[in-house]
């Protein structure tokens, strides 16, 4: 699974179809007044602060869901869902406030752009969607070996109106919760026979988990 998005990795790989800066509302030079980067913080690039400070609409020096959500937008032309856009502040939120400063907020946009970039390999056509042979394509080089029919309730679960495809936002949030899974699933299968014995708690205590 090496060169996939790990939690908290850095390392940009570019945005989806565009410049980066561009896909986020970017623009203009200058740095954001105000962030001199704490002891032992790394300075944050001109390109991230711009993007930052175009993105922080009320000037509180932190990002929330709303406000990460009108920057971006995928491959249909509509906002990063909800649901997308609270994982991933969550995933970076250091001090649990359900916002990111500007450090967090840089290893949040690599972050996405590691997916961005996963994404539009398995776009082959470039529709900004992909479909069921897509995913499946996409999940096997990520090491997954799902069936036929597990590939069919993914887009099914994503895709209420039948369009039979996935946007960018519902690939990165069905991966990222699928590694999750992955994840528990092997911290419990000791004898790494891919199959587990739980009590009702502990699988509720998972299924709660992955949804909060």
């Amino acid at each position: 699974q090496g060169g996939y998005p790990q939690q908290y990795g850095g390392g940009g790989g570019g945005g989806y179809a565009q410049h980066p800066a561009a896909a986020y509302g970017g623009g203009g030079g200058g740095g954001y007044g105000g962030y001199a980067p704490p002891p032992q913080q790394p300075p944050v690039s001109p390109e991230i602060q711009n993007i930052f400070r175009n993105i922080d609409k009320d000037n509180t020096g932190r990002i929330n869901n709303r406000e990460l959500q009108q920057a971006l937008i995928n491959g249909r032309g509509d906002h990063f869902s909800d649901t997308a856009c609270n994982l991933m502040i969550n995933m970076f939120d250091r001090n649990k406030s359900g916002t990111v400063d500007i450090y967090d907020f840089e290893r949040l946009y690599n972050y996405i752009n590691q997916w961005l970039q996963v994404f539009k390999n398995f776009d082959r056509d470039a529709s900004g969607h992909i479909e069921e042979n897509e995913l499946t394509q996409a999940l096997t080089q990520m090491g997954f070996r799902f069936s036929p029919a597990f590939i069919q309730f993914l887009i099914t679960k994503n895709d209420p109106i039948n369009r039979k495809e996935i946007s960018v936002d519902q690939f990165i949030v069905t991966c990222i919760q699928i590694q999750r899974f992955t994840d528990t699933f092997r911290v419990r299968d000791t004898e790494q026979k891919g199959v587990i014995t739980i009590t009702f708690e502990d699988f509720l205590g998972i299924a709660l988990s992955m949804c909060s």
